[in-house]
């Protein structure tokens, strides 16, 4: 009697979600052909393709096409948008707003599909519906006056690619995978291989146009600039849905270096890792040089090691890159023989892990071949690891050879910028970043991995930034927080997580949320919370 009384219950809590959202669906697509209807003709093919319900053949694979964690891909259990839209003009992105809230339909927006969690297409509100901006990727570069326009649905590599056609002299501090796109990205900071020459990409953004919670269609003069400041490194996704960016284009020499070399442990990697630790940050603005470690097979083939890789970006010629090394690195040993010289253009193209001498078009495909498993965690460094705790790292290592790490250096143009300047505040303080990546092929190995993951990040903890230990937004970790002891307010526990991201810059944060959005409409599992109308005049 009670298992029949359990079904009852559930068979009604299912049959009533399944109706709202029917209903949600359905009231959807009248206000939003209503709003449209002295626009476009709903009988009108282009206006009908922009609009893929569940039903629609073409529903599956629009939602999986920019999808790059596997952890979200055939998952049963992972939520689907009632509707996907696909916008080619900003009157469909201002009705999608205003129905979708008046239909109480979540929204979430997908520019490239790189967000580590899936945030972008997945929720854990139902019924939501996903704005996919792959139809919104215009590009219009000016190198007359060194800007560009840039749509939110654009990719980095597009971007790249536009630039290089203009010119051979100019680039843009961004990151290095090309399918990332630039409405996320730019949005939470995005560092790349000339951060500590330009800052970052946010760092370099002069306007931006916005849909906030009202439809209103907002520039940096309408928005004002304590929006226009949030959303340059606090996440767009919270304030409303970010249509395009004005950057400022930086110069770069007709001719870079690259250099590449790789040291196991036994060849002295560590030391020259321990070395490195003080010396990254130190080297001027124009060197980039970064550090991976990774388990690898010796080469005797006998047993598994560290293999300790440093790559360099450097914008001048090779001689002036050994030169350089040589007075602030030498134990490197670096010589002629381990650098390439190539325009800038080149050195993304190294970066993203092409030829350099493919052709610049590979830059603008938006598809990738591998779509692989994968968690990912960062961290911040202010003082030096000590041998003995490089020593853990490399045994932690050892337990899951998916795992691979990404030392950033910091300094140069990052320890010039106020870390008040934009929402990013990990500025002067660091010598370096590390992001924390494990991958694997099997849905069924997920648990061991992230396991694995979650006790190499409580490894690191004694050897990291502190009070808070610090985090990059545009890496996002929902496991930050989510075991923390707090206060019952959304406030309470997102400050756990937000004080990570943003530290003093958070209050800030919800401030500005709370007069832009109220009634907390754009919101995700991470998105900046807003205040009560009593805790306004709080602190934090």
């Amino acid at each position: 009697m009670e298992y029949f009384f359990v079904l009852i219950i559930i068979s009604s809590i299912f049959f009533h979600s399944i109706t709202s959202n029917s209903i949600s669906t359905d009231g959807f697509l009248e206000c939003f052909t209503y709003h449209l209807q002295h626009h476009y003709d709903k009988n009108d093919p282009v206006y009908s393709k922009i609009i893929l319900t569940k039903t629609n053949s073409h529903y599956t694979s629009l939602l999986q096409s920019s999808i790059r964690n596997g952890r979200f891909l055939n998952n049963s259990l992972t939520p689907k948008p009632e509707i996907i839209l696909t916008p080619f003009h900003k009157s469909q992105v201002q009705a999608a707003v205003i129905c979708s809230k008046r239909n109480e339909l979540q929204i979430k927006v997908r520019s490239g599909g790189h967000d580590y969690e899936g945030l972008s297409y997945v929720s854990d509100v139902s019924p939501f519906m996903i704005i996919d901006l792959i139809n919104y990727q215009s590009i219009k570069v000016d190198i007359r006056n060194e800007v560009a326009l840039v749509e939110a649905g654009a990719t980095l590599g597009q971007l790249y690619y536009e630039i290089a056609k203009k010119s051979k002299v100019h680039g843009f501090p961004a990151g290095s995978c090309s399918t990332v796109g630039v409405g996320g990205h730019f949005s939470g900071g995005g560092f790349g291989t000339i951060f500590r020459k330009y800052g970052l990409a946010a760092d370099n953004i002069l306007d931006a146009e916005i849909v906030n919670v009202n439809g209103e269609v907002l520039n940096r003069q309408s928005m004002g600039e304590d929006l226009f400041w949030a959303i340059r490194g606090g996440g767009g996704s919270s304030f409303g849905v970010i249509l395009s960016w004005k950057v400022k284009l930086v110069r770069v020499p007709p001719s870079v270096t690259i250099s590449h070399i790789e040291k196991t442990l036994d060849e002295g990697g560590a030391k020259l890792l321990n070395k490195w630790q003080t010396t990254g940050k130190q080297f001027h603005e124009d060197l980039f040089l970064h550090v991976t470690t990774a388990v690898t097979t010796a080469v005797d083939g006998t047993k598994k090691t560290i293999q300790v890789a440093f790559t360099s970006l450097f914008l001048g010629p090779a001689k002036n890159l050994v030169s350089l090394m040589d007075q602030n690195f030498p134990e490197l040993g670096l010589q002629l023989e381990n650098c390439t010289e190539m325009s800038w253009i080149q050195s993304v193209l190294y970066f993203a892990g092409f030829s350099i001498n493919g052709p610049l078009e590979i830059l603008a495909n938006r598809s990738t071949t591998n779509v692989g498993f994968f968690k990912g965690k960062s961290d911040y460094v202010s003082e030096p690891i000590s041998e003995t705790g490089l020593e853990g790292l490399w045994q932690k290592l050892y337990e899951d050879e998916g795992s691979f790490l990404i030392w950033s250096p910091y300094g140069g143009r990052m320890s010039q910028i106020s870390d008040s300047e934009i929402p990013f505040p990990h500025r002067s303080g660091n010598l370096y970043g590390i992001q924390y990546m494990v991958t694997w092929n099997s849905e069924n190995e997920t648990e061991n991995h992230i396991g694995w993951m979650k006790r190499l990040y409580s490894y690191m903890a004694p050897y990291v930034s502190k009070s808070p230990r610090a985090a990059y937004f545009n890496y996002r970790d929902l496991d930050i927080g989510r075991n923390e002891r707090v206060g019952n307010t959304s406030y309470a526990k997102a400050r756990t997580w937000g004080l990570r991201y943003f530290r003093h810059n958070f209050i800030r944060l919800v401030r500005v949320k709370t007069k832009v959005d109220p009634c907390n409409y754009f919101r995700n599992e991470q998105s900046i919370p807003v205040l009560q109308s009593g805790r306004m005049k709080g602190k934090n």
